[in-house]
């Protein structure tokens, strides 16, 4: 093959990659600016005058944007019996307990399935896999019958405790832990160290994007629990409890419930944000593996 015929055919591949990645990139692009609009929405939404949530067809701007909505948010909040100060505590206290308690339960389970040989961790590995089919709705029954038993409705622990078994913090675990080489842990073995310094002192330090993405996902499910029949103390309830009383409020609160919901998307956004770089790396270890 001559120079030129060379030449010819590395610029068809060149000019294949080049088409190809611009490809990627437009529908990447598009699919971001999707998965983007139900947040510009809801900012949007939030700023909007009353008059202006109502005008048909709906426009995808806010012609005199206000900020009248949060402050009537405020106004509604501070009108209830029970202080607004006392719902961000509830929530935060919440999140904070089950996030941390589904890292630790999470990790301790995913260690002994990744790394101990026992007979029956097959069956525990696909019926976690399994597990992840399903929502947390199919078993809230059986979820009240419990907490009933324990009397535990109307306290923190029936918002609590729910919440932290978690199938994908587990799945995603115990993926990243399996990659693990073993002789790390056999080495330790030899100079001494028990099980529990093993999975807390060698194996949790190289856990880090694992460790944050499972941050990332009980952080948003613990932020958005809700009392439902588990709750009937106001003292109790949670934001998205009130964020979901002010939207069944009518029409009127409409202004009011769009601003509720920007205020609780911000939590979650901002965790999302300071730990995204290690969802990815995580992802690509999390494949299913026997």
């Amino acid at each position: 093959m001559t120079d030129a015929k060379r030449m010819k055919a590395s610029s068809k591949q060149a000019g294949k990659r080049i088409g190809g990645t611009i490809g990627i990139f437009i529908f990447l692009l598009i699919l971001g600016l999707f998965m983007a609009l139900p947040i510009y929405l809801a900012i949007v939404m939030s700023i909007k005058p009353v008059q202006e949530l109502f005008i048909f067809p709906p426009k995808l701007y806010a012609i005199s944007p206000k900020l009248d909505n949060f402050r009537d948010m405020f106004s509604v909040m501070s009108e209830m019996w029970v202080p607004f100060s006392r719902y961000v505590f509830n929530s935060v206290f919440v999140t904070v307990t089950v996030t941390l308690a589904q890292c630790i339960v999470a990790s301790m389970a995913a260690f002994v399935l990744a790394k101990c040989r026992f007979p029956g961790s097959k069956v525990i590995n696909s019926v976690i896999v399994i597990s992840l089919l399903y929502t947390s709705n199919v078993i809230y029954i059986m979820q009240y019958i419990v907490m009933a038993k324990l009397n535990m409705i109307d306290t923190y622990w029936a918002l609590i405790l729910p919440s932290i078994a978690s199938p994908m913090g587990l799945f995603l675990m115990r993926q990243s832990m399996s990659t693990m080489p073993d002789a790390m842990i056999e080495a330790a073995k030899v100079d001494g160290a028990n099980m529990f310094t093993i999975c807390w002192k060698i194996v949790m330090p190289n856990q880090k994007p694992a460790l944050m993405t499972l941050i990332i996902f009980a952080f948003q499910a613990a932020w958005n629990i809700q009392g439902g029949t588990l709750v009937y103390d106001e003292s109790l309830k949670t934001l998205p409890t009130v964020v979901q009383q002010a939207a069944m409020a009518g029409l009127a609160r409409a202004g009011v419930a769009a601003a509720a919901a920007v205020f609780m998307l911000v939590p979650p956004i901002v965790i999302f944000m300071l730990a995204q770089k290690n969802v990815i790396e995580t992802m690509a270890h999390s494949g299913i593996k026997e």
